[in-house]
């Protein structure tokens, strides 16, 4: 199950390289560092004897650990027990639940937003603005959602009961098994018949069109299988959507910029107590040589810069859009001794293959050199409202709108067809400045191949 904030914080803040920490040879003297634990102690002891309420030793120890990685750059941080396995979640992509992302109505009554297309809740016929009344007997009336997440999530291949009330007034009670649920990080522009996606964006043009929403551990894998569909299509072009996917993981970002560029370099990082990485293109992990628009915005960092900067540099693709975020720092993950929390603390930055620097510096001027701009005369601007409409406009297209529920009768089936389709030519309604001036400039490119894909 998802709830709102766990939806909107299913994406990685940084490009993330998981290793093992090495000491530095930079260590304090053993008798400053005494003193300095000391002074920290001392502070800790007096905060706990003075200060206005009671505070948790225990709190004040894992503020003290956010604030001295938060002063160093907002990337690095602590993370404790109960946070690494939320973030753990995040990088994998996957969780055990029923698959749905719920918010609550006006009558503080758990709603479904959406299920997850393919989850236990939308095979179950869990359907988009379901209320749900009851969960293993439990009155939802008053339910937080963390709550309500606590009783649909356990362990896979167990059973939640919920009693759910349909849009239309029938209420039902449905036996959900809890799965692995695979949260997809790659999307198309809108949906089938069968909730599925579709990522033939113009089917006479034969422009295929797909979204990364982060570079998780199954990101390349996802994307692989829809560039293969595409292909079987007869995809003549491509729109790869990198706007609003603040990153994920470094290995992700190098495989799937692979699937485009066939050789040379993709990517290097170097800092100060690692040795310097270059990670290069291998002509056989090429998956298409069709000609690409990349689409990115203010929102496009970490591992969608490295992808974009390299189709970019090799002249692979035309970048359309606005100037990206400019986030060039590696993050490890560094677990602590005690096993109780780990570290995300940067430890290296990125250069794209032209040497060119992408992190926006603290102080950093708009005329310095960082991020991934589009390419000359392809900068589409989005005043506020147009961003608020697309915004708005792309989340209703990316819910289902019925879900997989059958009527009892052949004319109940044939209503809810006819709705769905209704509802499905509504969403459509909004503009996407940029997403059109990607699809002009494709089917503008021609077919001139830039690498030999993977036969």
């Amino acid at each position: 199950m998802i709830t709102r904030r766990l939806a909107s914080g299913l994406v990685l803040v940084g490009c993330l390289a998981l290793g093992l920490w090495s000491k530095t040879d930079a260590a304090k003297p053993k008798d400053e560092m005494l003193e300095l634990y000391g002074q920290f102690v001392d502070a800790v002891e007096k905060v706990e004897a003075n200060y206005v309420r009671p505070v948790e030793r225990k709190e004040l120890l894992e503020s003290a650990l956010n604030g001295m990685l938060q002063n160093l750059d907002p990337h690095s941080n602590y993370i404790n027990t109960s946070g690494w396995k939320q973030f753990r979640r995040q990088i994998e992509g996957s969780f055990g639940g029923v698959g749905i992302q719920v918010g609550t109505d006006n009558s503080n009554r758990l709603k479904v937003i959406a299920p997850l297309v393919g989850s236990p809740a939308y095979e179950a016929g869990i359907m988009p603005e379901d209320v749900i009344m009851e969960i293993d007997g439990q009155s939802t009336e008053g339910m937080t959602l963390d709550r309500s997440t606590e009783l649909m999530q356990g362990r896979p291949g167990t059973t939640v009961k919920v009693k759910v009330r349909h849009r239309d007034g029938e209420s039902e009670d449905l036996v959900i098994n809890r799965a692995i649920i695979e949260l997809p990080t790659v999307l198309g522009d809108h949906r089938k018949p069968d909730d599925s996606w579709d990522f033939m964006l113009d089917p006479q043009a034969k422009v295929g069109y797909v979204r990364l929403t982060s570079f998780a551990q199954k990101t390349a894998q996802e994307l692989r299988a829809a560039l293969e569909q595409l292909k079987k299509e007869g995809m003549k072009s491509l729109i790869l959507d990198l706007r609003n996917n603040p990153g994920g993981l470094l290995p992700a970002a190098v495989e799937i910029s692979n699937m485009f560029v066939g050789d040379g370099k993709i990517v290097s990082t170097k800092g100060r107590n690692t040795v310097e990485r270059v990670f290069d293109a291998d002509k056989n992990k090429v998956v298409t040589d069709v000609p690409m628009v990349v689409l990115v915005n203010g929102n496009s960092a970490s591992a969608s810069e490295i992808v974009s900067a390299c189709l970019q540099d090799h002249k692979r693709a035309t970048v359309v859009g606005t100037r990206s975020y400019g986030k060039g720092s590696v993050q490890n993950i560094v677990e602590m001794e005690d096993g109780q929390g780990v570290l995300k603390l940067t430890v290296a930055t990125y250069r794209r293959p032209s040497g060119k620097n992408i992190h926006r510096f603290k102080n950093a001027k708009t005329s310095d050199e960082w991020g991934v701009s589009p390419n000359p005369n392809m900068e589409v601007k989005l005043t506020d409202k147009e961003t608020f409409d697309w915004m708005i406009g792309r989340r209703e297209l990316d819910l289902v709108t019925f879900g997989k529920r059958k009527s009892k009768t052949d004319e109940g089936a044939k209503k809810e067809a006819e709705a769905k389709e209704k509802a499905q030519k509504e969403k459509t309604k909004f503009v996407d400045k940029q997403r059109e001036k990607a699809a002009e400039i494709v089917k503008q490119l021609g077919t001139v191949s830039k690498v030999q894909p993977n036969a």
